[in-house]
């Protein structure tokens, strides 16, 4: 049983190693809508992956939900980090990661943890869900493009420095490109990861 559980806390670091280097992990308000489309397609993507891979070697629904609550405390610490640095407190934003985790960990469950289905069903609400999360998160934020340009990031690439507001092009695009291309994506990588699972 002690291997079991210290097995399940393996998969976690592992599973939030591999989510925050799949892309952008955290919304940082000076760049938030413009990386809302990476985000969306890989963090739902690697969760997705991590988490299904893992709850089948394991057979504990609540994996995913673990390791999303690792990477909020993850980033929480790196929000907290920016506002010793003299940031305000909105300048990161600490994406939404555990409601989608659940409804992964409650589709494995309900599904009396069929792998196809947890795949298929769950990929597919994580794929929905994240980006739709995250994107009231970041509407909830106080004037991003004030903050972008009062608060510029020291380690902002030239390319990457705003230059004038665009507000169409900042909002409207990346909302329904994230959420689409999340979708879609989850399922297919999400049954490779079962299939590599059986091999």
């Amino acid at each position: 049983r002690t291997t079991h559980y210290l097995f399940i806390v393996v998969v976690a670091v592992n599973s939030t190693l591999l989510t925050i280097n799949a892309g952008d992990y955290i919304f940082y308000t000076d760049w938030a809508w413009t990386s809302f489309v990476v985000f969306s397609i890989s963090q739902s993507t690697m969760l997705v992956v991590g988490a299904i891979y893992y709850m089948l070697f394991t057979g504990v629904p609540g994996t995913a939900t673990y390791y999303a609550t690792i990477m909020t405390i993850y980033t929480w610490v790196a929000k907290g980090a920016w506002f010793a640095l003299g940031y305000p407190y909105d300048f990161v934003v600490v994406p939404v990661w555990i409601p989608s985790a659940m409804l992964l960990d409650l589709s494995y469950w309900a599904t009396r943890r069929n792998k196809h289905a947890a795949t298929l069903i769950g990929g597919t609400l994580v794929g929905m869900s994240l980006p739709v999360f995250n994107m009231i998160n970041l509407l909830l934020v106080k004037d991003p493009l004030e903050m972008a340009f009062k608060y510029p990031r020291p380690t902002l690439p030239p390319y990457m420095t705003p230059i004038e507001p665009q507000v169409g092009k900042f909002y409207n695009s990346p909302v329904a490109l994230g959420a689409g291309a999340g979708a879609v994506l989850s399922v297919p990588i999400a049954a490779l990861g079962a299939k590599l699972n059986t091999w």
